[in-house]
């Protein structure tokens, strides 16, 4: 049987980055397993390893299952600085407006749109779970893309720009890829997984709606990629160590009280059927990420932003817990 371990990206007194194999509150350089005689491609990074990763994959459970990975020399987690498991992917995918009792709650909450415009909370809330349902039998996934300077590590302060007025949180599950994928099948996506991370898509919310060119739509820029607005981490866990990753129960806490409390599984469109469609626009690489959507309970559910002071503690169940102070802009 595996046994069970995790990638990370960590650094100590400052040095260069390095790749790191967590098992049992340690770390363990990817590039000391060269001393049991194990060859790993890219050990030095996250992002190396996944550029060969089924036959990596293979070559690390082999040696954490071997007796004489406990010889290697170890440092306590609370010892290193935990980046984000990966820097920096070349790509990274978000899908939007992907849990449906989420998007039911903005429907309710913001009423944009013009068949809802004369309903009550109730009626706009029956509307928007037809439509949902409507979209998961007929529609399509909406994925757009962040930039790779978002990314920050999960422990790191969450800079709140001096012009944000509505900064909220979102959640989300992280697929990484584990080799090329161009026009994959439904059926066969999930092979091209390499594992699974968690990753809060900060946003500014009132930013997301240009009022001045309405007619081209979202603009992403200005919503979602302010300097480290893409805590991510703390690890990658490896899909083999994820039974079904649908079953997962996502957790936001805001100063302590639970704001964000759903699993996986209210997703409108699936992991696999994300990686369908992103596949047939995009060819994806290893080492890129895909953000599935985020639960149901953003501030803009109740009216309450992110402010100096906050602190967010995002929960993946098995994949670790980031915990995020928000600080000002200087």
């Amino acid at each position: 049987m595996s046994r069970f371990f995790q990638l990370g990206t960590f650094s100590v007194a400052g040095c260069a980055p390095f790749a790191g194999i967590v098992v049992d509150e340690q770390v363990v350089a990817v590039s000391a397993l060269a001393r049991m005689g194990y060859s790993v491609s890219g050990a030095d990074s996250v992002l190396g390893l996944l550029q060969a990763w089924e036959a990596n994959n293979v070559v690390l459970e082999t040696a954490v299952a071997d007796p004489a990975f406990s010889s290697l020399p170890a440092t306590p987690l609370d010892s290193v600085q935990i980046h984000a498991p990966i820097l920096y992917p070349r790509q990274i995918f978000c899908a939007g407006a992907n849990y449906r009792q989420h998007v039911i709650d903005l429907i309710v909450d913001q009423n944009r749109s013009p068949e809802t415009q004369q309903m009550s909370a109730e009626e706009r809330r029956a509307w928007g779970a037809q439509m949902m349902d409507k979209r998961a039998a007929h529609g399509q996934p909406y994925i757009f893309t962040k930039i790779p300077s978002t990314i920050s590590g999960p422990f790191d302060a969450v800079v709140i720009p001096h012009d944000a007025e509505q900064p909220d949180w979102e959640l989300e599950l992280v697929v990484v890829i584990g080799k090329t994928a161009r026009r994959v099948s439904r059926e066969n996506a999930l092979e091209y997984v390499a594992g699974y991370t968690i990753a809060n898509d900060v946003t500014n919310r009132e930013k997301v709606h240009r009022q001045d060119m309405k007619a081209i739509g979202s603009d992403w820029l200005a919503g979602k990629c302010s300097p480290g607005y893409l805590p991510m981490g703390p690890f990658l866990t490896p899909a083999q160590f994820v039974e079904d990753p649908q079953k997962l129960h996502l957790t936001l806490k805001l100063n302590g009280d639970t704001m964000q409390d759903q699993t996986a599984d209210d997703m409108i469109f699936d992991i696999a059927r994300l990686l369908e469609y992103a596949s047939q626009l995009a060819v994806l690489w290893p080492g890129d990420v895909l953000l599935t959507g985020s639960p149901k309970g953003n501030g803009t559910h109740y009216g309450r932003f992110l402010q100096p002071g906050d602190v967010m503690e995002g929960t993946i169940t098995g994949l670790g817990t980031m915990r995020t102070p928000c600080v000002a802009e200087e």
